[in-house]
């Protein structure tokens, strides 16, 4: 007969898929409201400093930045969700991502903090006819009261004007 207590044991010290490590993410806001992107696309994340506005790109591209010798857009994430351009300041932070193959810079408002997520606290989002915001956002993370959209990079890459500019910004 097979001794089972080392498998029950074995059982024991794995953690419940619930409570099992998930992602970390990047929060940031906008407005009021309150997003995380993961941390994993995340390069760098920067102070605002002027972009080189670029003749006829879409409006929600404030310009280009050199970035130690990458040129990369910066997108206004607010104008991104149908909203009227930012007024930017010097407390702006721009995050600096990686959109499949490409790099490009998200300004928001603020980054307020660093989550460590489990998977049971990130819930899909209801099927709604989504626009603007909404329609970017992926999951919620449901962590201490609080309620963050994830952004989904792929559907800001697809939904916003970078993708058929992708010529004029190196992609």
């Amino acid at each position: 007969m097979a001794d089972t207590s080392q498998v029950q044991g074995n059982d024991a010290a794995q953690p419940d898929a619930e409570d099992a490590p998930g992602h970390q993410y990047i929060a940031f806001e906008i407005g009021d409201r309150e997003f995380g992107v993961d941390i994993m696309a995340v390069r760098e994340i920067r102070g605002w400093s002027r972009a080189t506005k670029i003749p006829n790109s879409p409006r929600e591209i404030l310009g280009v930045v050199n970035l130690r010798g990458a040129i990369i857009p910066i997108l206004d994430l607010r104008a991104c969700f149908g909203e009227e351009l930012t007024k930017v300041e010097k407390s702006h932070v721009v995050i600096i991502v990686l959109i499949g193959k490409r790099v490009a810079g998200i300004l928001v408002d603020a980054v307020s903090d660093i989550l460590s997520v489990r998977h049971a606290d990130v819930q899909p989002i209801p099927e709604v006819d989504r626009r603007g915001s909404d329609a970017m956002v992926s999951e919620v993370i449901v962590i201490d009261k609080r309620l963050v959209g994830v952004l989904s990079l792929e559907r800001l890459m697809s939904q916003s004007k970078l993708a058929a500019a992708g010529a004029a910004f190196g992609g």
